[in-house]
């Protein structure tokens, strides 16, 4: 059974590689790689700057501690699960502890990304605040507890009483805070009780999880949230038949501005892609992200070259993403029998993209002028609409051509 388990978990982590890889390629197409590599650009030079001023009281023990205690914590295990292996693998269970080991393994690498970014990220501050202190030490202590975090969120999955997760998740991230902080600001022996008070409570979590048996419907149900959460992201690039969009009624967002929209038949795509747009939690909480973080980085840098660079970058980021809406409906056959002209509906996705980024402009304008000079917010604004014009008007019909 061994054999069989290692060809049941080939064959999975095949077609789970072939799967995330073809959709990682719509995602990092041309134009988000370059926008992903301005952005961090940007947040070099802002991390810069910020170290070049750190005050000498900055929080770093209690930042690092935090963050490090986050990333510790963050297990999600991907076991490669169908709804049909209630069925056809639950019986032989006992026999898959091969199969379960492999897809703990895949697990717990792919999380590895996370580690060496938060890593390298708090490295120049931690060596700045603490340029006498070894800063490899603590990454193995992270590394270390890690491993043993990782094993007691999968002897827990065992535990279907989310109240006793909630409990396990706050005490283990206290513990593990407090063994941070501690070691950070040398109070090793208070460290070392921690450590000691943290592997007896990881010794009773085993003894406690492994009261019930594997709850195989909770193992699936995770592993399809995850994979949801994947097929989010992938669907703002292109089409995911597996993605099961998430709704909200947002009542009275939608009576506000669909209720300006005049009752014309020509109108018919106007109105649904605007709603598409306010009830999506995808399309809407997408754009609200992009306009806080924009307007926060906005906010701090005051050359003219960088503010310019970041209003046409979120506003490229936000249009490009909001293409999708135009996709959004074209697996419903019914609305081909609306009598719309071909010119009305591109009208409407083009009209509501432009209305949205002149939203958002606004607000970049507002953070320019009340964060820096009038000029610069001017420039902002007529530079701004160029860029929304051209974008539409060009890119955009453009691609819904295709």
């Amino acid at each position: 059974m061994m054999m069989e388990s290692k060809v049941l978990f080939k064959k999975r982590f095949q077609a789970h590689l072939k799967e995330t890889i073809r959709y990682f390629q719509y995602i990092l197409n041309g134009h988000i790689a370059i926008a992903i590599l301005f952005l961090i650009g940007a947040g070099a030079v802002f991390y810069q700057q910020f170290l070049a001023h750190l005050p000498a009281n900055f929080p770093t023990d209690w930042i690092v501690s935090l963050l490090f205690s986050l990333v510790a914590l963050h297990n999600p295990i991907q076991n490669l699960l169908k709804k049909a292996d209630l069925v056809f693998l639950l019986p032989a269970e006992k026999r898959l502890t091969t199969y379960f080991n492999y897809t703990l393994l895949y697990s717990f690498l792919t999380q590895f990304y996370l580690v060496a970014l938060v890593i390298a990220i708090f490295a120049p501050l931690y060596q700045v605040s603490y340029s006498n202190k070894s800063y490899f030490s603590l990454v193995l202590i992270l590394i270390l507890f890690k491993c043993w975090h990782f094993l007691m969120s999968w002897w827990m999955l065992r535990v279907r009483d989310k109240a006793v997760h909630w409990q396990d998740k706050a005490i283990r991230f206290l513990l593990q805070f407090l063994i941070f902080y501690c070691f950070i600001n040398t109070h090793l022996l208070v460290a070392l009780l921690f450590t000691v008070g943290l592997f007896g409570y990881l010794f009773y979590g085993y003894r406690f999880s492994h009261r019930n048996a594997l709850a195989w419907d909770l193992l699936i149900e995770k592993d399809q949230q995850r994979m949801q959460a994947f097929y989010r992201l992938a669907s703002m690039f292109t089409d995911v038949p597996h993605f099961k969009a998430t709704i909200k009624k947002r009542a009275l967002l939608i009576k506000w501005l669909t209720g300006k929209i005049p009752f014309k038949q020509k109108n018919t795509y106007r109105f649904l892609y605007q709603i598409t747009f306010i009830r999506s939690a995808d399309y809407f909480g997408l754009y609200v992200r992009l306009t806080i973080i924009a307007i926060f980085l906005l906010a701090y840098f005051n050359q003219t070259v960088i503010i310019l660079g970041l209003v046409f970058l979120f506003l490229f980021l936000t249009g490009v993403q909001l293409i999708s809406i135009w996709y959004h409906h074209r697996t419903n056959i019914w609305k081909e029998l609306y009598p719309v002209n071909y010119s009305d509906r591109q009208e409407a996705i083009v009209k509501l993209i432009e209305q949205l980024l002149f939203g958002q402009l606004s607000l970049f304008v507002i953070t320019v002028l009340l964060a820096g000079e009038g000029w610069q917010a001017l420039l902002t604004a007529l530079l701004g609409f160029a860029f929304i014009i051209s974008f539409s008007k060009i890119y955009l019909v453009d691609k819904i051509k295709q």
